[in-house]
C-alpha cells in the first residue's frame, strides 16, 4: 500500500537542501507521519465515541488538525488550493505548529498529550522549502492508518526506514539491532502478559516493539483488560539521545502503543544503590551501547567502576531486575574472557547473583558496521549459576550488508536452547570447574575440530629466508669436502 509513497517522500527530501542524510530523512518523515497517524487515530476515536453515544473531545484544537493546515479540502474532497499553504508553509510550521505542540509537555507524563509535547520539544523542521513540504504533505495525505492492515504495513515500512538509517553510518547504527535477533531473544526469554518489560538503553524501541508484537500475535483472543495492561503497565524504557528517543516513541505509537512509558534520560546517571523493589522489572531485553570513556562522576554510581559503558549497564540491569526475573542482554564477547579487574568482578557478580543459563555466541558481521563480536547473555536473577549452556552460531557464509542475519539462521539455537541439548554447535560448562579467580567463560567449542592456523606472510618469508641460509651453509660445507 505505502511502499511507493515512502520512496516518493525520500526522493523529495533528497532534493531539499535542509536534509542530507538517512537520519534526516527518517526524522523528517517521522513527524509528518506521526501527525497524520494522530489525525486518523482521533477520527477513529470520534467514530467509536459516537457509536457509544458519547461526544469525543479532540486532543488538538481545530486550527492545528491535519485537515486545517496540512491538506484542507474543498466540497469535493480535493485539496483546496486557496487554503493550502505552500511558500508560507514553513512559517506556519516553525512559528505556530511546533510551538503549540511543544506546550503539551505540561500534561500528565503517562498521557499521549505529554508524548506529543516531548516529541516536538526534541524535533526541528529541517525541510527548507515550503514547496517541498507541500509535496510531502500531499503524499502523506493519501496514506490512511485506520484499518489493522494499514497500521501493520506502516509499522513494517517504518521499521525498514529505521534499519536503513542504522546501516547508513555509525550514529544511525547505534539505534538499530537486527530484528531477527531481537525476535529470537524475545522468544527465548518468553515474556507473559502481566509482566513488566524494560530496556534501559532502548534506542528506537526495537526490543519493546517486538515484545509487544510477541504478546499480541493472537490479539483477537486478548480481553480488553489484557489490552489495557499492555497499553499502560507493561513496557518501560529509557534513552539518552534525542533522535533515538523520539523515534522510539513514534515507533511504539505507530505499532499500537498509544502512550509509551519511555523516558528521555541518562540511565547511568542513577545511583544503582537507590533502586528499590518498586523500581524493579520482571523482564529485561536490551542491547546497551559499547565503548569506553564514561567519566568518573558516572562511575561513582556503580560498585564495579569501569569506563566501559556496557559493563555499567549490565550492573544496572542485574540490580533493577526482580528476583525470579529474566533477561536477554547483548554484550561484547570479550566480556567472557577479559582479565581486567572490572571484567572479572562483573563475571563473579553475574554468576553469584544470577543463573546465567544460556550464552549465544554470534559470528562477526551480525551487527552491520560494528567492529566487535557479540554474545547474548540469558539469565534469571535470584540463584547462582551452576551450569552454562553455550551455543556457537556457525554459518556457511559471511554476514554483511547484502547477506544479513535471518531467523532461519537462529532456528537451531531456539530449538536446542529449550532443553540445553549438546550438539556440534552447543555444549555445557560446569561453573565449579572454571578458574575461581578469573571466572573465565571463554567460548571454546569442544566439539569443533581445531583448524590449522594460517601463518602471517611475514612469518612465512622469514622462515624461507632462514631455510635458504641453512641450505647455503650445507652446500658450502659439502663443497669443502669435495
Amino acid at each position: 500500500m505505502f511502499e511507493q509513497s515512502f520512496k516518493n517522500i525520500d526522493n523529495i527530501l533528497h532534493t531539499d537542501s535542509g536534509c542530507g542524510t538517512e537520519l534526516d530523512y527518517v526524522e523528517q518523515t517521522s513527524w509528518i507521519l506521526f501527525l497524520k497517524y494522530l489525525d486518523d487515530l482521533e477520527e477513529t476515536k470520534k467514530t467509536e465515541s459516537a457509536l457509544a453515544g458519547k461526544k469525543y473531545k479532540y486532543i488538538l484544537s481545530s486550527e492545528f488538525r491535519w485537515n486545517a493546515w496540512a491538506c484542507p479540502k474543498d466540497a469535493n474532497g480535493k485539496l483546496d488550493h486557496h487554503k493550502a499553504l505552500d511558500a508560507d508553509l514553513n512559517d506556519f510550521v516553525n512559528n505556530k505548529l511546533f510551538p503549540y505542540l511543544k506546550k503539551f509537555r505540561s500534561e500528565e507524563s503517562s498521557t499521549i498529550e505529554y508524548k506529543i509535547g516531548e516529541i516536538f520539544h526534541e524535533l526541528k523542521n529541517k525541510i527548507s522549502s515550503g514547496y517541498k513540504l507541500r509535496e510531502i504533505l500531499n503524499v502523506v495525505d493519501g496514506m490512511h492508518f485506520r484499518l489493522y492492515e494499514e497500521k501493520h504495513e506502516l509499522s513494517h515500512l517504518y521499521e525498514a526506514k529505521i534499519a536503513k538509517m542504522g546501516n547508513a553510518g555509525r550514529n544511525g547504527g547505534e539505534y538499530y539491532t537486527p530484528r531477527p535477533l531481537i525476535r529470537t531473544i524475545v522468544r527465548t526469554v518468553n515474556p507473559k502478559i502481566g509482566e513488566t518489560i524494560y530496556d534501559g538503553a532502548c534506542g528506537s524501541a526495537g526490543f519493546l516493539v517486538e515484545a509487544y508484537n510477541y504478546l499480541t500475535q493472537n490479539q483477537s483472543k486478548l480481553s480488553s483488560k489484557e489490552m489495557d495492561i499492555l497499553q499502560n503497565k507493561t513496557f518501560f524504557g529509557k534513552e539518552i539521545k534525542g533522535l533515538a528517543y523520539i523515534i522510539g516513541i513514534m515507533n511504539m505509537i505507530l505499532h499500537g502503543v498509544e502512550a509509551p512509558n519511555i523516558r528521555h534520560m541518562n540511565t547511568l546517571a542513577e545511583n544503582i544503590n537507590d533502586i528499590q523493589e518498586k523500581d524493579r522489572y520482571d523482564v529485561i531485553l536490551a542491547n546497551p551501547p559499547f565503548g569506553a570513556g564514561i567519566g568518573k562522576e558516572i562511575q561513582q554510581n556503580f560498585p564495579i567502576r569501569t569506563g566501559e559503558t556496557a559493563f555499567l549497564f549490565l550492573q544496572h540491569f542485574i540490580k533493577i531486575l526482580k528476583a525470579g526475573g529474566r533477561a536477554g542482554i547483548v554484550i561484547k564477547n570479550t566480556f567472557l574472557s577479559n582479565t581486567d579487574n572490572a571484567s572479572v568482578s562483573l563475571r563473579k557478580l553475574l554468576l553469584e547473583n544470577c543463573n546465567l543459563h544460556s550464552v549465544l555466541d554470534l559470528p562477526g558481521g551480525a551487527f552491520q558496521g560494528a567492529g566487535v563480536k557479540t554474545v547474548i547473555l540469558f539469565f534469571d536473577k535470584g540463584v547462582p549459576t551452576k551450569k552454562v549452556w553455550f551455543y556457537q552460531l556457525n554459518l556457511d557464509r559471511n554476514l554483511g550488508k547484502t547477506n544479513s542475519l535471518n531467523e532461519k539462521d537462529l532456528e537451531e539455537f531456539v530449538k536446542l536452547q529449550k532443553t540445553k541439548a549438546n550438539s556440534a554447535n552447543s555444549w555445557s560448562l560446569d561453573v565449579s570447574k572454571i578458574d575461581q579467580k578469573t571466572f573465565d567463560l571463554s567460548v571454546k567449542n569442544p566439539n569443533k575440530k581445531e583448524e590449522n592456523i594460517l601463518r602471517e606472510p611475514k612469518e612465512i618469508l622469514e622462515e624461507m629466508k632462514r631455510l635458504d641460509y641453512e641450505s647455503l651453509n650445507i652446500l658450502s660445507e659439502i663443497k669443502k669436502k669435495i
